[in-house]
């Protein structure tokens, strides 16, 4: 940014109302965008300006304030303070004095509307916002049986206010943070102020703060590319929700959550691996139930991991079998190696899940039965596939769905994937050594500081036994130590 253009942006707002009218013309493009707008008014013989964007207004709220500021000039005199009574007269919970033009600029764009009087160097600010958008509704990724029907939405302040319905606690604190020099996206940080760890926080801010680019108009996911700087590591190391119960579940237990207007999904820092394969269907269960479905999830999501792999080894090297399970394994000779038609029915599997994303939802249907029932029986007919391979990969792809998290579910194939060319050029070592290495590369992976294998490794019995059993609210007194929260318990100590 020069500094020029730095200086224009400070400038204060001039007292002259025609001024402001030919900067809004020549930098912000009033009279070429059909959406910028000015309704001019004069109030006790001076001129009044109102500036709005059509489509982010609520017009009806315009109609009023202006109804308000025309019934000055029948029950006022020319005498009376006109920048005090228009104040007063400014009908709304949200009405702010700015002085700099770049304020009267963002305010106007961010969809407020900004009113400037002639002879005045200070305006006002009053909040008609009304974002096109649509209302709460369950998030598909995360639908529960029994449980909240409300999600998150693309309008940061219907987020927060989801959030804040179901924590009601003076020390809520949702941080706004401006990021972009063009976007100017709104970002929050949710936290509560006497658990949140200040370090967290810290890094947090500074990292928003840092971001120095024209615009994120991919939302929260440009905000993880720059606060956690992954690079090509597959494994996600933050949690998206667009679950407010989650949302806010987190918050009590420590966490900081991201908010970012235009995103239907927050951020929630700081995660680890076990935190990606948690579900809020477990806790609108019963612990017994939670417990159940916990575990049936950690099968389904080894399986996506280790269950090709190790079948591809027992069938290379079938003296590993003991002799009542020497039945597994191909019963029938092809001319393509095994390894080729797994990677071959794997990478269908995802051609099928990229076409159900782009295939409209009336035709999704017809899509599917054509991949199981016409390719999949036909591929085996002609030879190219055996059936034991057709079965093990649509088990580990189910193994793959059962996992909450998309990326999860993603970096978890690609980590299968590695694993079977392990074991196709090395059978056995191979699958050691790969298992080891993939262990090994999650132990020392870190997640804004946080050990990303917590509570397994670093080993903590109290942790590890909440991870592995659903325990009942009333016997989850402390909140995870892994956030550093400032205070530890979330019930009184006594009971």
């Amino acid at each position: 940014m020069t500094t020029t253009q730095s200086k224009v942006e400070h400038w204060p707002i001039p007292e002259s109302v025609n001024e402001v009218e030919n900067y809004m013309k020549h930098s912000v493009g009033l009279g070429i965008s059909f959406d910028l707008g000015v309704r001019k008014l004069t109030i006790l013989k001076k001129e009044i300006q109102i500036y709005y964007v059509n489509g982010l207004c609520d017009t009806m709220y315009i109609i009023q304030l202006i109804k308000e500021l025309v019934g000055i000039n029948n029950r006022e005199k020319l005498s009376t303070d006109l920048f005090k009574l228009i104040e007063n007269r400014l009908v709304n919970q949200s009405v702010e004095q700015i002085t700099q033009l770049d304020q009267l600029v963002d305010k106007v764009l961010s969809g407020l509307i900004a009113v400037v009087i002639d002879g005045e160097s200070t305006g006002f600010a009053i909040d008609v916002r009304s974002y096109p958008g649509r209302s709460p509704q369950e998030p598909d990724t995360e639908k529960v049986v029994r449980g909240a029907r409300d999600g998150f939405v693309e309008n940061i302040i219907l987020n927060t206010a989801l959030t804040r319905r179901r924590i009601r606690d003076e020390r809520l604190r949702f941080e706004m943070i401006k990021v972009g020099r063009r976007s100017k996206a709104d970002i929050a940080l949710g936290y509560l102020e006497d658990v949140a760890d200040p370090d967290l926080l810290n890094i947090l801010r500074q990292e928003l703060n840092a971001i120095d680019i024209d615009g994120i108009p991919m939302a929260d996911k440009t905000l993880e590319e720059f606060i956690v700087k992954q690079g090509f590591n597959p494994f996600p190391i933050v949690r998206y929700t667009e679950r407010a119960d989650v949302a806010a579940a987190h918050i009590l237990e420590g966490h900081v959550i991201i908010y970012c207007d235009t995103s239907p999904s927050v951020i929630i820092t700081p995660t680890t691996y076990f935190h990606h394969v948690q579900h809020a269907e477990e806790f609108r269960e019963s612990p017994a139930m939670g417990t159940f479905v916990r575990w049936m999830r950690f099968l389904g999501v080894s399986s996506s991991i280790f269950l090709l792999p190790f079948w591809l080894l027992v069938v290379l090297e079938p003296s590993l079998l003991p002799e009542k399970i020497a039945f597994i394994g191909p019963n029938e000779q092809t001319n393509i190696p095994l390894i080729v038609q797994l990677f071959l029915a794997d990478f269908g599997l995802e051609f099928l899940k990229l076409a159900a994303i782009h295939t409209p939802t009336p035709l999704s249907t017809a899509m599917g039965l054509i991949a199981a029932v016409l390719i999949g029986q036909i591929a085996i007919d002609v030879g190219l596939f055996v059936p034991e391979v057709i079965l093990y990969v649509a088990v580990a792809g189910i193994g793959t769905f059962t996992t909450p998290s998309y990326e999860l579910s993603v970096a978890n194939k690609i980590a299968r994937m590695l694993l079977m060319l392990a074991v196709a050029f090395f059978h056995a070592p191979g699958f050691i050594i790969g298992s080891t290495i993939f262990i090994i590369f999650l132990i020392h992976m870190r997640a804004l500081n946080t050990p990303y294998l917590w509570p397994f490794l670093p080993f903590e019995p109290k942790g590890f036994l909440q991870i592995v059993f659903r325990r009942a609210i009333p016997g989850a007194a402390l909140r995870p130590s892994i956030v550093h929260p400032r205070n530890r318990y979330r019930q009184p100590p006594n009971g």
